[in-house]
């Protein structure tokens, strides 16, 4: 087991947003008996997420980030979306694996990808649980206390849930996809008001950006996006050919650009959420 399962970094001067990257950890814990080729469970990662958004603290944002293998577990799975068939005994309470999840790819996989499986044998029912209670649920543990202090502080939350995409379409591997992709669960998991803050302020910055296309946001935005509590939750989706050699997971000469102005679009996010609670606190 690692030190710590992710890490946090704290603004001196906060503001309602927190922004986390669940999928960009490159720990691989000793009793993650993978026989696949590393590399390959290495293309499962958001490569480089982390470092892409880490200026957020420097605007007001707590920045949570996992340190552990997406493969290894999941955080952005639902703790009972789990294939029965990466299991070598049945779970002790009743499952509800997703259609993603029964093609191998759920809280743990068992697939790296089609048709290469990630174990020789399928999983001990204790083994799955570890993960659970020392990866997991410490993740989660992070982000709903991030959560709770915001809304205690503000009365108000604003949770940017950040991954990496693959530069193009496995639907048509000729099409490259958009720059970002923003995702509120077709406007359940956040106001619309600030989805359409995030999409403009990327379009300003030169950025092509699809809405809930293909990626709706899963368990972290399901979670946490609460709007009519004040409690939002947004899907980011960056593009990894803005950054990222494919092949080799190598940063292009893009990564440096790219972090540069996502530092701006966090201080353009904070500004507005600093302005938005002033004006509230005046009132």
């Amino acid at each position: 087991m690692i030190s710590s399962p992710f890490t946090v970094i704290q603004s001196s001067t906060p503001t309602p947003l927190i922004v986390d990257s669940p999928h960009s950890g490159r720990v691989y814990p000793e009793d993650f008996r993978y026989v696949c080729p590393l590399p390959l469970l290495q293309q499962t990662e958001d490569s480089y997420v982390d470092e892409l958004v880490s200026s957020a603290a420097q605007s007001g944002a707590t920045v949570i980030a996992a340190k552990f293998a997406r493969s290894y577990i999941d955080v952005n799975r639902a703790e009972d979306d789990i294939d029965p068939d990466v299991l070598g005994e049945p779970w002790p309470t009743p499952l509800a694996p997703s259609d993603r999840t029964l093609l191998g790819l759920g809280l743990v996989r068992r697939l790296c990808k089609t048709g290469v499986p990630v174990y020789d044998a399928p999983l001990p029912v204790a083994e799955v649980k570890n993960r659970i209670v020392n990866y997991y649920r410490p993740y989660h543990d992070a982000l709903q206390n991030a959560v709770a202090g915001r809304m205690r502080q503000f009365g108000e939350c604003y949770l940017i849930d950040c991954h990496s995409m693959p530069g193009q379409s496995k639907e048509n591997s000729l099409a490259p996809r958009t720059d970002f992709v923003l995702g509120d669960r077709d406007g359940e998991s956040c106001d619309p008001y600030f989805t359409g803050r995030n999409c403009t302020l990327l379009r300003e910055m030169g950025y092509s950006v699809a809405l809930n296309d293909p990626y709706k946001g899963v368990e972290i935005v399901r979670r946490y996006g609460n709007p009519r509590a004040g409690q939002h939750a947004l899907q980011l989706e960056i593009n990894r050919r803005l950054y990222l050699n494919e092949q080799t997971l190598e940063k292009t000469a893009g990564f440096a650009r790219l972090q540069s102005e996502l530092a701006d679009f966090f201080r353009a996010l904070a500004f507005d959420l600093r302005r938005g609670t002033e004006r509230v606190a005046a009132e």
